[in-house]
């Protein structure tokens, strides 16, 4: 029964899931760091397999249970014939005595039987629906945390990428700005130098005119 509850609509979910985990496991690591890169298209393709083909796992317990009043109904008619069938017999032979508890004992002893075979059916088919529903929460809860962790891996790649890019620029524009200022320093002194020069000038010019 588990491994018919495992291949569902011709799909084995537990190796879909296997692979799965062997695309993330096989996938490149960034060097220096506990991060994947992981073929996002691959990843979506495999997790959509594995989603299309659980709801006839859902279907398929829901199936069994509607089929198992039937199955139900079915025992207890065979258990009736049966049951018929021996009273009929023991009818035909009510002058033997002994014959007649004998047969009474059969029809009793049978009708026990088919109850506890019912019984048993009964419970057999509800245990197996219950391991096909828990096994399909199951995987679906594990497919959603493996892709909730997947998304926040990647959130936290991007994080860090942006944080190294703003880094950078804000490097450069420290740069800048000691470039900026070193110009203007400089300008500000050729200016001065330039100032002092022309009035060395302009009063060399008056002193000549005085003359």
């Amino acid at each position: 029964m588990p491994q018919e509850a495992a291949r569902i609509g011709g799909v084995d979910i537990q190796r879909e899931l296997n692979k799965l985990e062997e695309m993330i496991l096989d996938s490149p690591r960034i060097p220096l760091s506990r991060r994947t890169l992981v073929d996002e298209e691959q990843l979506l393709d495999q997790l959509d397999l594995v989603r299309l083909n659980l709801p006839p796992a859902f279907q398929e317990a829901t199936e069994i249970l509607l089929h198992k009043e039937e199955v139900i109904s079915e025992a207890e008619q065979i258990a009736q014939q049966i049951i018929a069938t021996a009273e009929q017999r023991a009818n035909q032979i009510l002058d033997e005595m002994d014959i007649l508890r004998q047969a009474e004992m059969e029809a009793q002893h049978i009708r026990q039987q088919v109850q506890q075979d019912c019984e048993m059916m009964q419970q057999q088919v509800l245990s197996d629906i219950e391991q096909m529903r828990r096994r399909a929460q199951q995987e679906l809860e594990e497919m959603q945390r493996m892709a909730i962790s997947e998304c926040e891996e990647i959130q936290r790649g991007a994080d860090d990428y942006a944080d190294r890019i703003l880094s950078d620029m804000e490097q450069q524009f420290v740069e800048m700005m000691r470039v900026i200022r070193n110009g203007r320093q400089q300008i500000q002194s050729d200016s001065a130098a330039k100032q002092s020069e022309m009035n060395s000038f302009s009063r060399r010019m008056q002193d000549r005119s005085g003359r």
